[in-house]
């Protein structure tokens, strides 16, 4: 199946589905299925709206808290293979950013928002 077409909401073919949706319409694509000899008319809609504060940026050489429940063993010990080490005081582990980038660790940067 390939999709060809891909509008935007609002654009020239959208009226109907924008009068349907409203605001929570995203994009229709039009896609083709040779086998079937079908196309289907799809939409991208916005079902939920949450606040979100993105991750800050860090340079590699950074050192991030990462917070990791004590029972959780191979998440430790990815961390301590990583060149990280626990602080007793504040409960928290740490280890240089690049270590973390792109891996599961990279969900348990600890942000402090106080």
């Amino acid at each position: 199946m390939k999709t060809r077409l891909i509008l935007k909401a609002g654009q020239p073919g959208t009226k109907r589905l924008v009068e349907k949706y409203g605001d929570s319409l995203l994009c229709v694509r039009f896609k083709y299925d040779e086998e079937s000899r079908q196309r289907l008319k799809t939409v991208e809609l916005i079902v939920e709206r949450t606040a979100w504060s993105p991750l800050p940026r860090y340079a590699d050489d950074t050192l991030v808290p990462l917070r990791i429940g004590a029972g959780d063993m191979p998440l430790r010990l990815q961390v301590k293979a990583a060149g990280g080490w626990w602080n007793p005081e504040k409960k928290l582990w740490f280890v240089k950013y690049g270590k973390v980038a792109g891996t599961p660790l990279e969900n348990h940067i600890h942000i402090d928002e106080t």
